[in-house]
């Protein structure tokens, strides 16, 4: 029982340890297209993931801090369209449209304005920005724990990607830890999803953005 025990204790110690390294190269590779609201360089697209709604079916706090960041690089004229891509699995749960009608309230015009309804996770938006929406290369806006995993997962979908970490709300202070770790394993999946599973999101026709 307790060379039992003892193994299993080992195998999860290298575990973590091989998860940790998977981090921190995913870290280290897309530290250089990294940028901020003002060096980014332009791209035709800002691709803005999706990051759950509120109680009343609006952008959560953390959707609402990427689109703000989207929003201000259509402004400074670095991008013309916003890729609005999320999950929408279900009637009463859209969230390309929620993030479309904060848009929209913004000021920024419909037709700038691509929604992408199977973008059920990053995995999904990365591959669909390319592969139907047949972009060549984006900008990515989201928070900066989730930054580099969205970078990798773009560029191992055909992308030239850059990313901006968004500013950040009070509501990542308050779950700072719970949010850095949830990504550690993240990370693991990622790599999985590139290099093992390669799994295909909901596909279809393409819908180029440029035609």
């Amino acid at each position: 029982m307790k060379k039992t025990l003892r193994i299993f204790i080992i195998l999860i110690c290298a575990a973590f340890f091989v998860i940790g390294i998977l981090r921190v190269t995913m870290l280290l590779t897309t530290k250089d297209a990294t940028y901020s609201l003002q060096t980014v360089p332009s791209k035709p697209v800002v691709l803005v993931p999706g990051a759950g709604l509120n109680a009343s079916g609006g952008p959560s706090a953390p959707l609402k801090d990427r689109l703000d960041a989207a929003i201000t690089l259509y402004r400074q004229g670095k991008v013309q369209k916003l890729l609005l891509t999320g999950d929408n699995t279900e009637i009463t749960y859209n969230e390309p449209g929620a993030m479309q009608i904060y848009a929209l309230e913004q000021g920024v015009p419909e037709e700038d304005l691509v929604l992408d309804y199977a973008g059920r996770r990053t995995y999904d938006s990365c591959y669909r920005a390319h592969h139907i929406f047949g972009l060549d290369e984006v900008i990515v806006v989201t928070q900066a724990y989730h930054l580099p995993r969205a970078l990798f997962l773009c560029e191992n979908s055909e992308l030239d990607a850059v990313g901006v970490p968004v500013e950040q709300s009070g509501y990542i202070r308050s779950r700072y830890l719970f949010w850095n770790v949830r990504e550690v394993f993240a990370t693991a999946i990622a790599w999985l999803d590139v290099y093992v599973l390669k799994p295909l999101p909901v596909l279809g026709d393409m819908e180029p953005i440029f035609p």
